[in-house]
């Protein structure tokens, strides 16, 4: 009775300590951390959706990711969603009794109803990766018809027009994309049922642009038949056309084009295809852009088909779609309420003397596991492991990069780069005194070399160049061999990246479709010294950075940033090898995410990077079959040794006085016509009227007389070259051309994190 009484007891006692355990299910509107509300009114929004009711006399409309709703005659809105989540694009059903929306409350954008009066709120779609909206109705009521976003090598997508029942289901899809860059959206369903009018982005190329020309044509509408499943283009040539609205008859289409720097609201008669300008004022359009949300906001016809109410400008109007430029506004007052979570933030010291180095990359541990060599703020270091001070390999000042050890743990191979004389392969012997041996001797972009098992060839790729490398010495890309010692390289296959010979030196395997980006379909394969004999080992739709093991029995990979061990079966056969494989042993072995990845020499541990930590796995601790012990029994490693390079921050010395500008401040706009600026080390020391400031003994004085000092531009949203990989140039070009325009702080909101962040600290050090 006791043992029963202690096995329930500790029953209980578990499942209580599971249920805490489990992970919170995030809430939309109620995320956890400190915030404040505000609350203020406005009568005036920025680009609001609006939708009138069928009977005419109502509006509903979005405001700063809430909805409202207000009498036609205008006036105090009335609140309907309010909260964090983001809430647009309202629209009536037919009968006017109930309002589709789409909101992000259920986690990511999908598309709602809700009664008129805001109650009774459902959840549509179900959508958690191909978000939705943009939706409509069908005449009936009984379907929504709204925009799914894809996605596939770049983030801004593309768009398709599905249909929903309004009870839900996984939908149907109407119009297919053509590609995965350029969009569709914008639906408008006549009142017959029979079309669908739609924008769809038709602008050469096949992909999104920046700086697309909007007077030639980007967007044209088009109309989708239910009852023929074909699409039909409809308006479009200069200036583009989009937000079709389609009028309650069913007779004429509203629409806006691009006039020259203008946006217009333009009508066409779909009986005659006569087509004019009705409003010349709104405000402008998003065709140049990406369009997810559509190009213009949503608007509607008022009963009759007399008038159209539109967002421009701030205000919501109403146009006399019988008279040109003719248009009255429908005034509103919104009290607004907003929750404001307090944004993280740490302090930063932005002027260390040194800094501790947090990317390293292109790690390896030597064949003895006592040194680790890898590349940071430009170079190579070592470490002996686990506790050495990291230290320079070389005194060189080209740029190095990509080291590889020799089987026997003795010779270094790497590649180097110089911004005048390009690139080159260097052997250095490992232990001694000895100096580096250049064994190439044309001009080219060296990447990845690699060593035969006995040390008597080196294995190499030569890159096609890029826009940050450059284009040129870029002749006959691809995989090459040459001896150790030096001399011709020979071509083996113009096909494949990171060559490695297998264990034997009787082939060469190699990577297709780029590492991180590229090819959505990544293979790894293998072919003979020469070239011949190509397999396909593994494909993969996520998997990248594959890394064999010595002993050819393993390989490691990483899937979508996670790192993953697999055994190497070989059946002759295309093996499908990604993060979900369960047809051979394959197991994650990351907590968080890794890089670097390598094998010890008797293919027992993995070895990666993860910022400045470096990690060891070992295959008995998660292989039951190697061990004989449970890997459930597996700790995902929280921390790794830490690499430990700390190194100066490049300041100047000195001092420099620049004198007699016109010093632009940021004390209240305040500007100095005749002014000084003292600058020691990086510092400035003092600022104001040149006849008060004391210039100091042995400072450089630099006479600016006629022109202008003013702060550095900060550009919020900068793509400065860091969507790549590889080697890194001594002088990066982006930055050289955004400090020519003022521009000396750049936020990069998007980029492959190794590559960016290795980059700031070179620019630290």
């Amino acid at each position: 009775m006791i043992n029963r009484l202690i096995f329930t007891l500790s029953f209980i006692l578990s499942t209580i300590i599971l249920t805490a355990q489990e992970k919170k299910k995030w809430d939309v509107n109620h995320p956890e951390g400190p915030f404040k509300e505000v609350s203020f009114t406005v009568d005036e929004g920025t680009w609001m959706n609006l939708d009138v009711s069928p009977d005419g006399k109502e509006i509903v409309f979005d405001l700063l990711g809430d909805i409202y709703s207000m009498p036609i005659s205008g006036g105090q809105a009335k609140i309907l969603r309010q909260g964090l989540a983001m809430e647009v694009q309202p629209r009536y059903s037919p009968d006017g009794k109930k309002i589709l929306f789409t909101s992000d409350a259920g986690g990511g954008d999908n598309i709602w109803v809700m009664d008129r009066d805001s109650s009774h709120s459902k959840q549509i779609t179900k959508e958690s990766f191909r978000l939705l909206n943009n939706a409509v109705w069908s005449p009936d009521g009984q379907y929504i018809i709204a925009r799914k976003h894809f996605t596939s090598t770049r983030s801004l997508g593309a768009g398709e027009l599905w249909m929903y029942h309004t009870s839900g289901g996984n939908g149907l899809q109407l119009t297919p994309r053509k590609n995965d860059q350029q969009d569709l959206n914008e639906p408008s369903a006549s009142a017959d049922g029979k079309y669908i009018y739609y924008s769809e982005d038709v602008y050469p190329g096949g992909f999104f642009q920046y700086n697309k020309d909007p007077n030639s044509q980007i967007f044209v509408i088009k109309r989708f038949d239910r009852e023929k499943g074909t699409s039909e283009e409809i308006t479009g040539g200069p200036g583009g056309a989009a937000r079709p609205q389609v009028s309650h008859d069913g007779k004429t289409l509203a629409f806006v084009k691009r006039v020259r720097t203008k946006t217009v609201l333009f009508l066409r008669n779909l009986e005659t295809g006569e087509e004019w300008p009705v409003y010349d004022k709104l405000s402008k359009d998003q065709q140049e852009a990406w369009s997810i949300f559509g190009i213009y906001t949503g608007f509607s016809w008022m009963p009759g088909d007399k008038n159209i109410v539109i967002w421009s400008g701030g205000k919501i109007l109403k146009i006399d779609t019988g008279k040109i430029n003719e248009a009255t506004e429908i005034p509103f007052t919104c009290n607004v309420k907003q929750r404001i979570t307090d944004a993280v933030r740490f302090k930063q010291n932005i002027n260390p003397d040194e800094f501790n180095v947090n990317v390293i990359r292109q790690a390896i541990t030597s064949p003895d596991g006592k040194m680790l060599v890898f590349n940071a703020v430009g170079y190579l270091w070592k470490k002996n492991l686990p506790n050495g001070k990291p230290e320079r390999i070389t005194t060189g000042t080209d740029f190095e990069s990509e080291p590889s050890f020799s089987s026997d743990g003795k010779t270094l191979v790497y590649v180097t780069w110089n911004d005048t004389t390009t690139g080159s392969i260097y052997t250095l012997a490992v232990y001694g005194s000895s100096k580096p041996q250049k064994i190439t001797s044309e001009r080219a972009i060296y990447r990845t070399p690699s060593f035969s098992p006995d040390g008597k060839k080196i294995v190499f790729s030569k890159d096609a160049g890029d826009n940050v490398m450059g284009v040129t010495y870029n002749v006959n890309p691809g995989v090459y061999i040459i001896d150790a010692s030096g001399g011709k390289a020979v071509l083996v296959s113009d096909k494949g990246e990171f060559p490695k010979f297998n264990s034997s030196g009787s082939r060469i395997y190699y990577q297709t479709g780029g590492n991180i980006f590229g090819s959505l379909k990544k293979t790894f394969g293998s072919y003979k010294p020469d070239g011949s004999d190509d397999r396909t080992l593994f494909t993969s739709t996520y998997a990248n950075q594959f890394t064999v093991s010595p002993d050819d029995n393993w390989v490691a990979f990483d899937d979508l940033h996670q790192v993953y061990i697999a055994a190497f079966p070989h059946t002759g056969k295309p093996i499908e090898l990604g993060s979900e494989t369960a047809n051979f042993p394959v197991k994650k072995v990351s907590k968080d995410a890794g890089t670097s990845l390598h094998w010890n020499s008797n293919s027992q541990q993995l070895h990666y990077t993860l910022g400045d930590q470096y990690f060891t796995i070992h295959l008995e601790d998660r292989f039951e079959f190697i061990a004989d012990k449970a890997d459930s029994l597996y700790q995902f490693p929280e921390k790794g040794i830490a690499v430990g390079l700390t190194v100066k921050a490049d300041k100047p010395q000195g001092a420099v006085v620049f004198t007699n500008a016109r010093i632009i401040t940021m004390n209240n706009n305040a500007v100095i016509e005749n002014g000084s600026i003292v600058i020691e080390g990086n510092i400035i020391k003092a600022i104001g009227k040149a006849t008060e400031i004391s210039v100091p003994a042995n400072a450089k004085v630099i006479d600016c007389s006629g022109k202008t000092i003013m702060p550095g531009f900060i550009d919020a949203h900068a793509h400065g070259g860091h969507f790549r990989t590889g080697l890194t140039p001594q002088k990066h070009w982006p930055y050289y051309a955004n400090l020519a325009y003022g521009v000396t702080t750049m936020l990069v909101p998007s980029a492959i994190s190794v590559m960016v962040f290795a980059q700031s600290e070179l620019v630290n050090a």
